[in-house]
C-alpha cells in the first residue's frame, strides 16, 4: 500500500512540474478549424492566381500583378488573423475549463519561441516579395513555420514538434517542385493542421 502511496505522489508531482513548465491548454478543434481556413484561402488564392484558365496551373506562363499581390496578401491576412483568434479564443476556454490561465509564465515562453523564427522568416519573406522571387514564399512560409513549431514544442503539447518536422519536411519537397507551391501550401497549412488538430482533439479535449 505504501508503494502505491508513493508512486501516485511521484506522478501527481510530476504532473504538476509538467503543468507548471508546459502550456497544455491548446485547443485541438482550433487546429482543424485553422486547417480549414487555410483551405479556403488557398482556394482563394488559386482563382486569383489562376484567373486565366490558359495557364493550365504553369508557373512560368503567370503573369504577377500588383493587385494580384494585394489580394494575396489579404488572403492570407484574413487567414492568419482568423486562426490566431480561433487559438486565443478555443485556448482560453479550455484553460478557463481546466482551472489554468492563458497567460502565464508557459504561455509567454511559447510565445517567444514561436515567434523568433516565426517573425525572422516572415521579414526575409518580404524581402523576397519586394525582390518578385515568389516561387520561394508557399515553402519557405511552411519551413519558418515548421521550425518555429519545433522551437517552442518543448513548452507545449509534444505532438506540435511533429507538426513542426512534417512542415519542414514538406517546405524543403516544396522547393523541388517551385510550380505547386500553393498545393504544398494547402496540404501543409491544411490538411496537417486538420490532421494534427483532430489527432490532438481526441488526445487532449475529449474529457
Amino acid at each position: 500500500m505504501e508503494n502505491e502511496k508513493y508512486l501516485k505522489d511521484i506522478s501527481e508531482i510530476k504532473n504538476i512540474m509538467d503543468k507548471s513548465s508546459r502550456f497544455i491548454s491548446l485547443s485541438g478543434f482550433s487546429g482543424i478549424l485553422a486547417g480549414i481556413y487555410a483551405l479556403i484561402g488557398a482556394w482563394l488564392a488559386y482563382n486569383t492566381i489562376y484567373f486565366d484558365t490558359t495557364t493550365l496551373g504553369e508557373y512560368d506562363n503567370l503573369i504577377v500583378t500588383q493587385p494580384m499581390i494585394e489580394r494575396l496578401f489579404i488572403i492570407a491576412f484574413t487567414v492568419l488573423i482568423a486562426s490566431i483568434i480561433t487559438a486565443v479564443v478555443m485556448s482560453a476556454k479550455k484553460a478557463k475549463k481546466n482551472n489554468d490561465s492563458i497567460w502565464n509564465a508557459s504561455s509567454k515562453r511559447l510565445l517567444i519561441n514561436f515567434m523568433i523564427p516565426l517573425a525572422s522568416g516572415g521579414f526575409f519573406i518580404l524581402f523576397l516579395i519586394e525582390k518578385e522571387m515568389f516561387g520561394l514564399v508557399a515553402p519557405l512560409t511552411l519551413l519558418f513555420y515548421g521550425l518555429a513549431c519545433v522551437n517552442a514544442s518543448k513548452y507545449t503539447i509534444g505532438d506540435i514538434r511533429y507538426l513542426g518536422i512534417t512542415m519542414i519536411l514538406l517546405g524543403l519537397l516544396s522547393t523541388w517542385f517551385l510550380g505547386y507551391g500553393l498545393l504544398f501550401w494547402a496540404l501543409g497549412f491544411g490538411v496537417c493542421h486538420i490532421v494534427y488538430g483532430s489527432m490532438m482533439y481526441f488526445k487532449y479535449d475529449r474529457n
